[in-house]
């Protein structure tokens, strides 16, 4: 693991788009992209051998409430702890960082959901349930 190196920003936007679409994340357009990451609250990105091969970032009003999103890492890399270090990075600055009532959530798709519960995240139902909406 020493090969890989943790970045405190943002990936590119163009490695952005790529790690989405490399690792079956939803496509986001160049302008929202360019918008979101902006606007993140704390980011990171993961390098090996000169190339971002995996990211995370948490968005919130840097308060209140936070999300953790775009927790990636290239298909070929996956296997390696690459997940459980980028969270890691991401949890440490959130405790470091966000005011004492923060609240921080996420949405787990598939098996990803054991990676989050070692960071303490409990699924929210019964008592509430995730629902989204995209914009038509």
């Amino acid at each position: 693991m020493s090969d890989y190196s943790i970045v405190s920003t943002p990936p590119d936007l163009e490695d952005y788009l790529r790690l989405r679409e490399a690792t079956g994340l939803s496509s986001k357009t160049v302008e929202a992209a360019r918008i979101g990451l902006s606007n993140s609250w704390f980011a990171i990105h993961v390098v090996h051998a000169g190339k971002t091969v995996g990211m995370g970032r948490i968005i919130g009003d840097g308060g209140c409430f936070f999300q953790v999103v775009d927790i990636a890492a290239l298909p070929n890399h996956q296997g390696r702890g690459l997940g459980k270090r980028i969270m890691a990075a991401l949890m440490e600055y959130f405790e470091a960082h966000a005011p004492e009532s923060a609240y921080i959530s996420l949405i787990a798709d598939g098996k990803a959901k054991d990676l989050y519960a070692q960071f303490g995240f409990k699924p929210t139902a019964p008592a509430s349930i995730g629902m989204w909406r995209k914009k038509s």
